[in-house]
């Protein structure tokens, strides 16, 4: 009698995935609570309700409220500026990419969302708390890091000098924030796309004059004395 073969074993994994499709709706239902009502003013069953699942279902998916903050925070930005931006494109003039990260960045931060959450964050009963780290970490963070590799690319391939690539990743997204950007969270007149533009451009500018490697000029061959 031929011996029984053992049962495979059960799997020891994790239980089911988590919905995708929820997730999503859980992000986004967050991003417009915390735009619209702030931190304090969004509870976890207005986001449930807002996105149509359960609250038992949102605190599946991120555990708690400031980890749902962070995760919509890191959501935003991923849509605006992904990763894909700051790959590898050896092809691509320098100035090039500087303006697309440019033009996508202040796309970000200058949208309704990215304003008003800007100035919650300013706020004396958030300024004080954890969520202004928070953010930094979800966001801020996030993107200066893989704008810093960018960088360390470049001056590799000979492009760029830089001395220190944090601070110099930290000035290039202050240099685009600029005047135009504090306008905006300030309340003034939004500006018109050319000046925009302009802005940008000055700003990649004044950027490549701080760090581009320049090819040196070939020397003047001395002139017979007469």
């Amino acid at each position: 009698m031929a011996s029984r073969q053992p049962s495979p074993p059960k799997s020891t994994g994790p239980g089911r995935p988590k919905d995708l499709g929820k997730r999503a709706a859980i992000l986004e239902a967050a991003k417009r609570m915390f735009t619209q009502h702030g931190y304090d003013g969004s509870s976890m069953d207005q986001i449930a309700a807002e996105a149509g699942v359960s609250k038992l279902t949102v605190y599946s998916h991120f555990g708690d409220k400031d980890a749902l903050f962070a995760a919509a925070i890191e959501a935003h930005c991923e849509q605006s500026l992904p990763s894909s931006l700051f790959e590898p494109s050896p092809a691509t003039p320098l100035r090039e990419r500087l303006m697309t990260i440019a033009h996508a960045f202040y796309a970000m931060i200058s949208a309704p969302e990215a304003v008003a959450g800007h100035r919650m964050l300013c706020t004396p009963q958030v300024a004080n708390s954890a969520l202004p780290k928070l953010f930094w970490e979800a966001g801020p963070m996030r993107v200066q890091g893989d704008f810093a590799t960018l960088l360390e690319r470049r001056i590799g391939a000979g492009e760029l000098d830089i001395g220190d690539v944090p601070r110099a990743a930290g000035q290039f997204f202050a240099l685009l924030k600029g005047e135009p950007h504090a306008c905006l969270v300030f309340g003034g007149p939004g500006p018109e796309a050319e000046e925009i533009q302009a802005h940008l451009a000055a700003s990649v500018d004044l950027f490549l004059r701080a760090y581009a490697v320049r090819a040196e000029a070939p020397a003047r061959s001395a002139r017979p004395a007469r």
